[in-house]
């Protein structure tokens, strides 16, 4: 249940980042739900234009829901902004939304916390074209996207192509040991792990196009493995989600081998897309898609 009692609630969604489109859904399916629930909802498709958008949020609505995906909405930009004009938003604050989206800085603060993660090295296009950065199979990442935006395995070193012209990087990257196994995922609300989802999917790894494209990949929640690993899947999440600072919902992505667990990141704005990972896991924990979205706005707030 939910005490709407026609609150206003802006929805930003879209952006300019290269989620935004995934974002739009997000919001759209987000902004719908809450309407339904007695929200009084304005959907914001922000664009690079800071004074507009304070015009939109004028007059200063009761909360914000954060559907943005991506640097600027995900990163502790707009959370800075949404602080200043004291709107209580959902999500995390501008540390944990910072921290979560770097992801070298991310995996340091975890591993001090006793959460094992993939070996890693952060690097330039240079040192790759070196061939010397780590033995492959190793993957390359953007230090700060989401969404898999950008993602590359390398198998061989002969597999790495610096002038094909999809090479998605310019500057410094993360190179993390490629982890084979199982891909789990765990949705943390307000603290407490909802579920284990197994991924499965027919292309390389869990892609953009896996996540977003109609049977891209297939999801088993609960996770069909052993209790044990389950458990410690659901808890190393949760401490994930408390030593990076996070607040209302985030999204732990691990590997399993076999033998251990490892945290991949942890994402502080998962998607509220049809076909989404945490709406999935909250109808499985017996929570619907309008009670999450609105127990959500009910908890947004503001850093202190």
């Amino acid at each position: 249940m939910n005490d709407a009692g026609g609150k206003h609630v802006a929805v930003l969604m879209g952006g300019w980042s290269v989620e935004r489109e995934v974002s739009l859904v997000s919001g759209a399916a987000v902004a719908k739900a809450l309407a339904e629930s007695g929200y009084r909802v304005t959907a914001i498709d922000v664009q690079r234009d800071v004074g507009a958008l304070l015009l939109r949020l004028y007059p200063k609505p009761d909360a914000v829901f954060n559907a943005l995906h991506g640097r600027f909405g995900e990163d502790g930009c707009v959370q800075g902004l949404l602080n200043i004009l004291e709107i209580p938003y959902t999500h995390s604050g501008v540390m944990a939304s910072s921290l979560a989206m770097d992801k070298p800085m991310a995996k340091l603060v975890m591993a001090t916390a006793g959460i094992k993660g993939a070996d890693h090295k952060v690097v330039s296009n240079e040192d790759i074209a070196d061939g010397k950065v780590m033995e492959a199979p190793f993957v390359i990442k953007p230090l700060n996207e989401g969404s898999s935006v950008d993602v590359h395995i390398v198998q061989d070193h002969n597999d790495l192509d610096l002038d094909g012209g999809n090479w998605g990087y310019s500057g410094r990257v993360m190179v993390e040991k490629f982890i084979p196994g199982r891909e789990l995922t765990v949705a943390v609300m307000n603290g407490q792990s909802l579920a284990v989802t197994e991924i499965s999917t027919g292309r390389e790894f869990y892609d953009y196009d896996a996540k977003y494209e109609d049977g891209g990949s297939q999801h088993t929640v609960p996770a069909a493995i052993e209790q044990d690993v389950y458990d410690e899947a659901m808890r190393i999440s949760a401490r994930a989600h408390d030593v990076l600072g996070c607040r209302g919902v985030s999204r732990a992505d691990l590997r399993y081998d076999g033998d251990d667990l490892y945290m991949l990141e942890v994402n502080t704005q998962p998607g509220m897309t049809p076909t989404s990972l945490v709406p999935e896991q909250a109808e499985y924990a017996g929570i619907s898609f309008g009670e999450l979205v609105s127990q959500l706005v009910e908890e947004a707030a503001c850093d202190d």
